[in-house]
């Protein structure tokens, strides 16, 4: 537990102190900001909790790119720069390995998810939502960005070099995501398993307007669970050869 809590920790740091985790912090910021005035807030009178859906629509998809963005450096530049040696051969668990590091890029990406709850507030300010419909959404952006966090480690444990980290996240993460059309243009019982297996449509879209889904925070769960023991395996192969 220890050797998790340096490694999410030194993870947490380089973001917090370098140019790179500075940029994608103002990056995903401005996004959110232009998007939500944008599109969200539009032109035109509307419910306050139609804004503050279209809020969290938007801001799943900032949350995703910041997540492969965050991860594409995790293991991949350690291996790029030749530094990766020197991990494999501590003495810690591959588990503790690729546990610190998601942590250490989910707390990022969760820093960067909670600084845009002014706009929320901005809405609650000029109109009325309810605490629970924030409170869902931003659950649902965990949710969504634990997962995206988790392909990306995977992604950057098996690529040489960041490049192919973040193209091979993306790759992934796309797939997952056209879950829904694919489950529209395939027969039974193949159109369910493709349904339900799609990050976006089925399992998000309740956070948005305020309904928390135990189903829903289980799929997010298992995704997150199978992609960290697809890369701790990835990491014991390598160290064995």
């Amino acid at each position: 537990m220890n050797a998790i809590f340096l490694i999410a920790k030194k993870e947490l740091s380089s973001f917090l102190n370098t140019s790179w985790g500075i940029a994608i912090f103002a990056i995903i910021l401005l996004l959110d900001g232009l998007l939500f005035n944008a599109f969200a807030l539009g032109s035109s009178p509307r419910y306050s909790a139609d804004v503050l859906e279209d809020f969290f629509y938007f801001s799943s998809g900032t949350t995703m790119i910041a997540g492969i963005l965050l991860t594409m450096r995790l293991l991949a530049e350690e291996r790029q720069q030749g530094t990766d040696a020197l991990l494999l051969t501590a003495p810690i668990q591959e588990n503790q390995i690729v546990i610190g590091k998601f942590f250490g890029a989910l707390g990022f990406l969760l820093l960067i998810t909670l600084s845009t709850i002014y706009m929320p507030l901005l809405i609650q300010l000029n109109g009325k939502v309810s605490w629970g419909q924030i409170f869902a959404g931003y659950l649902g952006l965990t949710c969504l960005g634990a997962t995206t966090v988790a392909i990306g480690t995977f992604g950057s444990t098996i690529s040489k070099n960041q490049l192919s980290s973040a193209i091979t996240s993306a790759g992934i993460l796309v797939l997952f995501l056209l879950g829904w059309l694919l489950g529209k243009v395939t027969s039974p019982p193949f159109d369910t398993v493709f349904s339900y297996l799609a990050l976006f449509d089925k399992h998000f879209q309740p956070f948005m307007s305020g309904k928390i889904n135990s189903e829903a925070i289980a799929f997010y769960l298992s995704i997150t669970v199978i992609f960290l023991l697809l890369s701790v395996r990835i990491i014991q192969t390598r160290r064995q050869h």
